[in-house]
């Protein structure tokens, strides 16, 4: 297998030098932080990366205050308990995309989020202990319990509400294959997934870079080499969309 450190070079190459490259890379917040996050953080990301699937992602960045508005900032214990009428009443309120299974996944998902904090003092902490070598884990469990978190949605999630993750983008996994990992494509196969983590778990042995970085300095060594100036321009926009 090739060392993350060439992944590294040909990165920095690309970007004009290591400290461009240093300047692309975010901050990642600690297990720490992350524990005190509010949950209405984290639901809202889960209506976030739920409602961008398949659709414009500019239309629902612009909607967001909306969004807030209409379901009470994400409130999980409102939301939990708001009786089925209430919900089905949002099929008419343009202040969100009305569609009914995306509305339907909100519901559940407060009830998820709900309970899982009950379970364990609160579902930030749930999402900042599970540990980052096993975020395949974390994934499976994701789709099972929550709804519509499964494949991209469900990474997407996890990079907004500040989870230390790799997500699996076409360049990112190109650069996972290059290295010498025998992956598909597009992973969603357990034994490909598998591949991605391990890939991902001896960079971190290798590095002890944050998977976060990893995955985007892997991202930022293959395929199209976008400027700097528009991926710094659009960091600032998820910084402020995912706050």
């Amino acid at each position: 297998m090739k060392p993350f450190a060439e992944i590294h070079a040909m990165a920095a190459a690309r970007k004009g030098g290591d400290a461009v490259l240093q300047s692309l890379l975010p901050k990642v917040p600690s297990a720490k932080q992350l524990a005190q996050k509010g949950d209405d953080r984290f639901l809202a990301m889960m209506c976030k990366a739920i409602n961008q699937a398949g659709f414009n992602w500019t239309v629902i960045e612009n909607k967001w205050p909306q969004f807030e508005e209409a379901f009470h900032g994400f409130d999980v214990q409102r939301l939990a308990f708001k009786p089925p009428e209430a919900w089905e009443a949002y099929v008419q309120d343009t202040r969100v995309v009305r569609n009914w299974s995306k509305i339907k996944a909100l519901m559940e998902n407060a009830s998820f989020v709900h309970f899982t904090a009950q379970e364990h003092g609160s579902f930030a902490r749930f999402i900042a202990e599970w540990p980052c070598s096993d975020q395949i884990g974390l994934m499976a469990y994701l789709k099972k319990h929550g709804s519509r978190l499964g494949g991209n949605t469900g990474f997407w999630f996890l990079r907004y509400v500040g989870k230390d993750c790799f997500t699996t983008t076409h360049d990112t996994i190109q650069a996972v294959k290059w290295a010498g990992y025998e992956t598909h494509d597009h992973p969603t196969s357990k034994r490909d997934l598998t591949q991605v983590q391990l890939a991902f778990n001896t960079w971190h042995e290798e590095t002890n870079l944050p998977y976060t970085h990893l995955s985007r300095i892997a991202a930022y060594s293959s395929g199209e080499n976008y400027p700097v100036a528009g991926i710094k321009e659009q960091m600032s926009k998820f910084k402020a969309g995912s706050a």
